[in-house]
């Protein structure tokens, strides 16, 4: 097949490139550089270097590839930065998904993936884990965007036709994610920690999220090209770590001897989250194979 996928430099739509063209799928890549980086790029990727909020050279390209499935992954997604900039987080996330809804739908494309959030929308659930039925509960500007863009897709699928899978990843982690950015606390205090640098923890360390190792993530990505005709998945590990956990697990893999900073909760993050993934086990036949410990070992082994 061919198959268009947005945010195509970041660290989660690289690996699923890579994955797809190695499967011997046609793969066109979109991406305008801003948070992704060129050297994650494959070169067997036909690549646009494109922002998604151009809508005349989004759908110039769409209409000249014709892809049959978008995977759109491109976003603004960091919540703190969301609150300091929501206009930038709507503008990409919400207009931009609109963008790449729209110059799919004019081409007649069969289906749509999504990259959502599972360790933001439901915010903090009264019942744990959270269920895709989980009511919203955005506590971000990121949050809604999510949120907004799930709809959208739902909205024009019922207008159009087309297939849909909207995955709500848990927190993602593993070779190539950013160390540098505000989001991917394992690749943050890995590189603070090969640095001698006490990583810091902001609230009391029993803030809790549900981490996913990447090639769990890719076998959601590769299952739903033809399993799932509109549907929302959890895709998570189904287990609640907290960040002091993650800081312990990291320090002893590292030997790293020096004790965590402790900083002020921020505005705007989730206290406690972890995700049910049962619904994507029955019908797509998914389930993470990947062990928190083992997948610690294996980014640190990456780097």
């Amino acid at each position: 097949m061919k198959i268009l996928i947005t945010g195509a430099a970041g660290f989660i739509g690289s690996h699923i490139v890579d994955k797809y063209i190695n499967l011997g799928h046609k793969v066109v890549v979109i991406d305008n550089l801003s948070s992704g980086f060129r050297k994650n790029l494959n070169p067997r990727a036909k690549f646009y270097k494109v922002d998604i909020r151009n809508v005349k050279a989004l759908e110039k390209i769409i209409k000249k590839e014709k892809p049959q499935i978008i995977s759109h992954h491109a976003a603004v997604s960091e919540v703190v930065k969301s609150l300091k900039d929501p206009n930038l987080t709507y503008q990409v996330n919400i207009l931009g998904t609109v963008n790449v809804l729209l110059a799919g739908v004019s081409i007649g494309v069969k289906k749509f993936i999504f990259a959502s959030s599972a360790g933001t929308v439901y915010g903090n659930a009264k019942k744990l884990p959270a269920k895709e039925e989980s009511p919203a509960n955005p506590l971000s500007p990121y949050a809604i965007s999510k949120i907004v863009g799930e709809e959208f897709i739902e909205f024009y699928a019922k207008i159009y036709g087309f297939d849909y899978l909207i995955l709500r990843y848990a927190n993602v982690y593993g070779p190539r994610q950013n160390p540098r950015g505000e989001a991917g606390v394992i690749a943050i205090f890995t590189d603070l920690m090969k640095r001698n640098i006490r990583p810091k923890i902001f609230g009391d360390g029993n803030k809790t999220r549900d981490y996913i190792y990447i090639d769990d993530t890719i076998r959601a990505n590769i299952i739903g090209l033809k399993r799932g005709k509109k549907e929302v998945f959890n895709i998570g590990s189904g287990k609640e770590i907290s960040d002091r956990k993650v800081f312990d697990t990291l320090a002893q893999a590292i030997n790293f001897k020096k004790t965590p900073i402790y900083a002020p909760f921020r505005s705007g993050e989730v206290y406690r989250i972890y995700s049910d993934c049962s619904r994507a086990k029955k019908i797509l036949g998914w389930k993470p194979k990947m062990d928190f410990k083992e997948g610690i070992k294996r980014y640190l082994n990456s780097l």
